[in-house]
This record gives C-alpha cells, structure tokens and sequence, in this order.
C-alpha cells in the first residue's frame, strides 16, 4: 500500500499518466510506461476521463502498471457519475488485478449530464467515496489538494474545512494539484499541518515544455504564473527547442527546492511523455 511507502522513504517519486482518447491510440501509453518504468518510480497514478469515460482504459492501464511493470498502480476514480453497482464493479476488478490504492476524486462534471442528474447524484463529495472504499474494501487511499484553492471554494479556510473532512473520512496521503510558484505551496503547506491535517503530501509538479501548453493548463487549473516563468515565455517565444530547455530546467529547479524543504513526496504529471520525465529523474 503506497500509504507504508511513505514511511519508508525519505522522498517518494511518482509519476502520472492519462488513458488515450480512443482505442486507436492504446499501444502509445504501453510504449510509454515501458520507458517510464525505468525511472523505478514508487507509484504510478492513472487518471479517470470525467464521469468515467475512460474507466475501462484505466484498469487495463493500472493492470499493466501493476503486474507487467511491477511498480504500484494507483487508480483514479471519480464519483460524479457513480452508482453503487458501478463503484461495486470497479472495485473488484481492482482487486482482481491485485491492485490496492484508489485516488478519490469527485470529478468534474461531464458536459452532457443534464442539472437534474448532477443535482441528485448517489455521491456529491470525494469524503463520501473516501468512507465508503475504506469501510467496504479496505483500500488504501489518496486524495487530492489545491495549494491555490480549490476553484469551487469560497476562500482556502473553507477549502482546508472540505480537506479536513476528507482526510477524517479516511484518506492516507495527499497529491496536490500541480503549481509553478513554490512559495504558495509552502505557504498552503503550514497552513494545512496548522489544520491538523497530518498525512504525507506530495507535490505535482508538471513541466512545461512548449507554449501551445501554458493557456491549457491555466485554464483547466488555475495556477499562477510567476514573472520569472513569464520571462521565459516571452525570451524563448520563437525557439522551441529553447523554450523545451527553460522549461525544464524551471521544473528541476522548483523539485529541487521542495526536496530541499523536506517534503515528502514529488508527483510528476508526465503528459505521458518519456524523454522529459528521463530528463528531469536524471536531474534530481
């Protein structure tokens, strides 16, 4: 279980990877974990399309993760379009594939579900799955953070409120959503153990590596851009390749501080890429 992993270690490396759109497009993810299970990372997470769209996928790519790289799966699963009978399914074929760790997450809503479905939903918080996988299968599991805030909380004391609840309900270990200014992390971070929030937290951290990515991932998440990672923006704006190197060094420079402060785990959003993840592992 990842949750004794972090007893044992100093540092726990993780990695994580996204199921293809499409079947079509499955043997890339295959090649990409055969290259990434080089880097001997304690886990790797598998994310979970919204309201399950790529469950399927999930556990064929947790199944690979677990027994042919032999390296410990963490599945998501996200409860917003979750029943009891599909919760039930998921979580015997996990154990059926010898898997023992669930992300829980609520997920994002799917664009086609309608407000009455998401309103009358079975589970509203990723709490009430985080309560249900511990007393019925006696899973380990994590749970995600927001060092900027969750984008639905108020303000960061009602969103530590909502943390707390989750971490009460039975959750083991935290991986924060990714950010690109470590001074917010750090400053999240006391203020969540000041909350009584106790368990490990590992930091994501996801390189970027060209500029079509920026908006993107601010868009979907939310993070701030700091000057210094601006100034490469605009330095490397025609130079790709040079751009590719900024980008990367920026991120080994921000692992590089957070191992520096003791944190106890780093969590690489891959984009199931090879060569950046080998770049940065060979770095640190």
């Amino acid at each position: 279980m990842i949750k004794d992993i972090y007893t044992q270690k100093r540092t726990v490396f993780s990695l994580e990877v996204f199921p293809p759109k499409n079947d079509t497009d499955i043997s890339s993810i295959y090649s990409a974990l055969d290259g990434l299970k080089a880097l001997n990372p304690d886990f790797i997470s598998i994310t979970y399309g919204a309201g399950g769209s790529t469950s399927k996928r999930t556990m064929d790519i947790a199944a690979y993760v677990q027994k042919q790289c032999n390296i410990n799966a963490l599945a998501h699963l996200t409860c917003v379009s979750l029943d009891e009978l599909l919760l039930g399914k998921f979580m015997e074929e996990l154990k059926a594939n010898q898997i023992t760790n669930v992300l829980a997450l609520r997920g994002d809503r799917p664009r086609d579900m309608t407000d009455g479905a998401f309103h009358s939903r079975p589970y509203k918080y990723a709490s009430e799955l985080v309560s249900i996988i511990r007393r019925n299968y006696g899973f380990c599991v994590g749970g995600a953070c927001y060092p900027e805030v969750h984008p639905e909380s108020r303000d960061q004391e009602s969103d530590l409120h909502f943390l707390k609840a989750k971490i009460e309900a039975g959750t083991d270990f935290l991986l924060t959503q990714l950010f690109f200014d470590n001074s917010k992390f750090f400053s999240f971070y006391e203020k969540l153990r000041h909350a009584g929030i106790s368990v490990p937290v590992s930091a994501g951290i996801m390189p970027i590596t060209s500029i079509n990515q920026i908006k993107t991932i601010v868009d979907l998440s939310g993070a701030y851009i700091p000057s210094r990672l601006k100034e490469l923006f605009e330095k490397y704006r025609n130079d790709p390749e040079d751009f590719k190197k900024a980008g990367l060094e920026y991120a080994i420079e921000q692992i590089h501080e957070l191992l520096h402060h003791g944190i106890q785990g780093i969590h690489l959003y891959t984009l199931n890429k090879v060569d950046t993840s080998t770049e940065i592992f060979k770095n640190l």
